[in-house]
């Protein structure tokens, strides 16, 4: 992508036409500094290593530039007119990836005080003037290195956390996700003062396919059965998980009582829509489910057991009627 200079009116249109050169893989910085000769000198600089240059001639325009562009580093003057380098520096931390971009301020001060107001501002180092252009090269190369290994480790640790989170077989959240979301739902509902429902799902005389097919054919059909499960539960912050073995649970906020039922519909008819053979089967000649359902408003006495129990009793309901199916709705009190 070709980065727009913001360029000062003292500047002629040719400044910018190198940047088309320039490799769109590169970093970005943004120089924010209101003397057009610095902001020339810097771009010159920034752009011999390689990298791609956008101006912003005020700390107004450079919010604006960096909510639009989100640069991968910030050299800021920290003396302009109207709003200054420290103040820009705080706002740009309260901006959509702020604080994880690193903010170099040029200042002509470097007693006590104004080394403090720089870090207290947010920025991660500072140069002083005037520039020492091989100190300030070397300070945006290790700074946009040290911003790459942390996104690195980012995308390291959300990996991780994906992992920790995915039951293994079937890949849809594992039993401790499971137990993390319940109990933050019913916190999160019981401020919202919104409906939680939860749903348990059986697969119907699973040991018996088990002992017919083997186990080998009892993993893939767990894993038919969780993608099934998944395409019938259409929005993001619901949550599908293995509850453990052949059990299955839905965790569905902002959730009533009729809502939830429809989700356990889509789920039947999805799983029977698989038509896995099941010749031990005693309800169907294939894969069946068997789901229990229970619905709350959440207060201080609805506990994540107490609404585990109220769905599983819908569900032994549900297989007392004949497998197969849903329960009534199984209610939990406040």
């Amino acid at each position: 992508m070709t980065v727009p200079h913001f360029l000062n009116s003292r500047q002629s249109p040719s400044d910018s036409s190198d940047l088309s050169k320039s490799d769109p893989d590169a970093p970005l910085v943004l120089i924010v500094d209101d003397n057009w000769l610095i902001q020339d000198l810097l771009r010159q600089m920034m752009e011999k290593d390689g990298y791609q240059v956008v101006i912003a001639n005020s700390g107004q325009q450079a919010l604006e530039v960096f909510a639009r562009l989100q640069p991968d580093i910030v050299l800021l003057d920290a003396s302009m007119p109207v709003m200054d380098g420290y103040t820009c520096c705080q706002l740009i931390q309260a901006l959509p990836g702020g604080d994880r971009t690193p903010v170099l301020m040029i200042t002509a001060l470097e007693d006590t005080e104004s080394v403090n107001r720089v870090f207290e501002a947010g920025a991660i180092d500072f140069v002083t003037k005037p520039i020492n252009w091989a100190v300030l090269r070397q300070r945006v190369k290790r700074l946009l290195q040290q911003a790459n290994l942390y996104k690195q480790l980012q995308t390291a640790n959300s990996e991780l956390q994906r992992l920790v989170s995915i039951d293994s077989l079937t890949q849809v959240a594992n039993r401790r996700c499971f137990d993390e979301t319940l109990e933050h739902e019913l916190v999160r509902m019981s401020r919202e003062q919104m409906p939680l429902a939860l749903i348990l799902c059986d697969v119907d005389f699973f040991k018996l396919y088990n002992d017919t097919y083997g186990h080998l054919e009892g993993d893939w059909c767990l894993k038919k059965i969780a993608r099934a499960i998944s395409d019938a539960v259409c929005r993001p912050g619901d949550l599908v998980a293995r509850y453990g073995g052949e059990e299955f649970a839905i965790i569905l906020p902002r959730t009533d009582a009729a809502g939830a039922v429809e989700v356990a519909k889509r789920v039947r008819n999805s799983v029977n829509q698989l038509q896995i053979p099941h010749s031990a089967s005693q309800v169907s000649d294939y894969i069946t489910v068997s789901m229990g359902i229970t619905c709350t408003l959440p207060g201080e006495e609805v506990t994540p057991a107490k609404l585990i129990r109220a769905a599983d009793i819908g569900l032994y309901r549900a297989k007392a009627q004949g497998r197969d199916r849903h329960s009534d709705l199984e209610t939990t009190a406040e």
